[in-house]
């Protein structure tokens, strides 16, 4: 574990500015809206502000949150969301690098909600502020593609931590979720290995699994098939189907053990 040096830094002023229309708040930081916005650490070395989107129906909460980043050079909230869409207005209008998500009135759903966000925008990192810790949404969110998972009650000092290690690519996950994501994995393996026939798939469908075990995407697979995204996704429902999974990652799961990619129907 990486030691943090404690610091009492002056608070930045900010100026905001509400687009009532986007439930969007807007704080103007004109140097925020170029990449690679560079900042000094306290050894005089060159390092990258990290861009912070809060998003929660609370005001209180984004209110506070940004007192907290406020203290550090190295982070900056640029933008608020007050609504999901005003979210996905948001990461468009503003590079942004981590958003901080509360789990809460904002979405009915966080899980579902999760998917069009990295859709958007592929390099974004979520960290997701969950008021409860259950088995099932923890490991359904970390397989959606959230980097970090963090209780209501943290304190600003692993906060800050946690927001500096997502946006360097690491992933947030204490013992408890990391037992969890462990046993869900065992448990689709199992399940995985429990199947004795083996679903006969068209050769369009293999060719879509071929390129889905390779990492291609939805839109990448259509231009190579010579078709639309929509006609991709049809067919992966198809193959989901199929094979009893549910997704890219128990798809590639199950190729591990029933190499069908390598097979035709």
């Amino acid at each position: 574990m990486v030691k943090m040096q404690e610091e009492t830094k002056a608070p930045r002023r900010f100026e905001q500015t509400i687009d009532t229309s986007q439930s969007i708040t807007a704080l103007n930081h004109p140097v925020r809206h170029d990449a690679g916005v560079k900042s000094r650490d306290d050894e005089g070395r060159d390092s990258a502000v990290i861009r912070v989107v809060l998003a929660d129906s609370e005001d209180i909460f984004r209110v506070g949150i940004q007192k907290i980043f406020a203290l550090e050079d190295d982070i900056q909230v640029i933008a608020q969301a007050g609504s999901l869409a005003g979210l996905h207005g948001t990461i468009q209008r503003f590079p942004t690098d981590v958003i901080l998500l509360v789990e809460s009135k904002l979405i009915a759903s966080t899980v579902d909600a999760i998917p069009e966000l990295v859709g958007r925008a592929p390099k974004l990192k979520i960290i997701v502020q969950s008021a409860q810790n259950d088995k099932s949404n923890t490991v359904e969110l970390y397989r959606q593609g959230v980097q970090g998972i963090i209780p209501r009650s943290i304190s600003p000092d692993l906060l800050v931590k946690c927001v500096r290690r997502i946006a360097a690519g690491e992933t947030w996950i204490d013992n408890q979720s990391i037992n969890w994501v462990i046993e869900a994995y065992r448990s689709l393996s199992a399940a995985v290995n429990s199947f004795r026939t083996q679903p006969r798939l068209s050769p369009k469908e293999l060719a879509i699994v071929t390129c889905i075990m390779r990492g291609k995407r939805n839109k990448e697979i259509a231009g190579l098939l010579g078709t639309s995204e929509q006609v991709i996704k049809n067919y992966l429902r198809k193959v989901y189907g199929k094979l009893g999974v549910a997704d890219r990652l128990e798809l590639a799961l199950y190729c591990l053990h029933h190499p069908l990619h390598k097979k035709g129907a």
